[in-house]
C-alpha cells in the first residue's frame, strides 16, 4: 500500500514538472496563437494565474483583431478569479469603453461596479471605497436603467448605505458613551436624516431622547428649558414611531421626571 502511494506521488510529481516545463516553454516562444489556445484552456480550467500570464503577452498581439474582444474579457475575468477585485474592476470598465457595443458591454460595466462592492471593507474601516461603489453602481444603473441587472445594483447599494449607516451609528454611539451628549443628539439625528431607511431608527429615537435627557440635566440654566422641551418633543416622536417599543418604560420614567422639572419652573 505504501509502494503504490509513492508510485502515484512519484507519478504526479513528474506530470506537474512536464506541465511546468511545457508552460515555460510556452511563455518563451513566439507561437502567439498557441498561447491564446493555451490561455483560454487555463482559463477554463480556473487555472487564472496560468491564463493571465499568457493573456499579458497576446492582449497587445490581438488589439484591432477579431480576438481582441474575447481576450479582454478573459483578461477582466481572470483578475475576478483571483480575487483582485480592484484591478479586475478597472479592466471590466475598460472593457465597456474599448468595446462599447459588444454584448459583454453591460456585464462588464456591471461587474466594474460589483467589483467595487466586493472590495468595500467592513464598517469599522475607512468607506472611502464603499462610496466609490455606490457611485459606480448608480451610474451603472443610470446608464442601463432597463437592465435585468438593476433590481439586483439597487440590492447592493442597500447593503452599502446600511453599512454606511452602522458606521455613523456607532460613531454617534460612542459620543454618547463618552458622555459627549450634545455631539451625540446631532449625530444620531444626521442617521436618520441621511439614512432614513436604516434598520437602527428605533435605537436611534431612543438614544436621541436620552441624549436630550442627559445634556439637559447637565445643562447651564440659559438653556436648561429648551433643552428639557427638546426631550419632550424627541419622547414624543418616539412614542409616535415605535409605540409598543422594549424601550418605552425606560424612557417614560425620563419623560415624567422632565415633565415635573418643567412644570416646578
Amino acid at each position: 500500500m505504501i509502494k503504490k502511494s509513492l508510485v502515484i506521488l512519484i507519478a504526479f510529481v513528474g506530470f506537474t514538472v512536464v506541465s511546468c516545463s511545457k508552460y515555460n516553454r510556452l511563455l518563451k516562444s513566439d507561437d502567439y496563437a498557441k498561447k491564446l489556445e493555451m490561455a483560454i484552456y487555463y482559463y477554463e480550467k480556473t487555472d487564472y494565474y496560468r491564463a493571465l500570464q499568457l493573456f499579458d503577452d497576446v492582449i497587445a498581439v490581438y488589439r484591432g483583431k477579431e480576438q481582441a474582444e474575447k481576450i479582454h474579457y478573459y483578461y477582466a475575468y481572470c483578475y475576478y478569479g483571483q480575487e483582485d477585485y480592484l484591478i479586475a474592476s478597472y479592466h471590466f470598465k475598460n472593457f465597456s469603453k474599448i468595446f462599447p457595443n459588444s454584448k459583454y458591454a453591460e456585464e462588464c460595466l456591471y461587474m466594474s461596479a460589483y467589483c467595487k462592492y466586493l472590495d468595500s471593507p467592513v464598517y469599522s474601516l475607512d468607506q472611502s471605497s464603499t462610496y466609490e461603489a455606490i457611485k459606480e453602481l448608480q451610474a451603472f444603473i443610470n446608464f442601463y436603467p432597463k437592465s435585468e441587472r438593476v433590481a439586483e445594483a439597487n440590492k447592493l447599494i442597500d447593503d452599502l448605505r446600511a453599512k454606511l449607516a452602522k458606521k455613523f451609528f456607532e460613531t454617534a454611539k460612542l459620543y454618547y458613551k463618552i458622555e459627549s451628549y450634545n455631539a451625540a443628539q446631532i449625530a444620531f439625528n444626521n442617521v436618520l436624516k441621511d439614512f432614513p431607511e436604516t434598520s437602527f431608527k428605533e435605537e436611534i429615537l431612543y438614544y436621541i431622547v436620552k441624549s436630550n435627557y442627559y445634556l439637559a440635566k447637565n445643562s447651564v440654566e440659559s438653556k436648561k428649558n429648551e433643552r428639557l422641551n427638546n426631550v419632550v418633543t424627541s419622547y414624543n416622536n418616539f412614542v409616535n414611531v415605535f409605540p409598543q417599543s422594549k424601550y418605552l418604560n425606560e424612557l417614560q420614567g425620563m419623560y415624567k421626571n422632565v415633565l415635573s422639572e418643567i412644570s416646578s419652573n
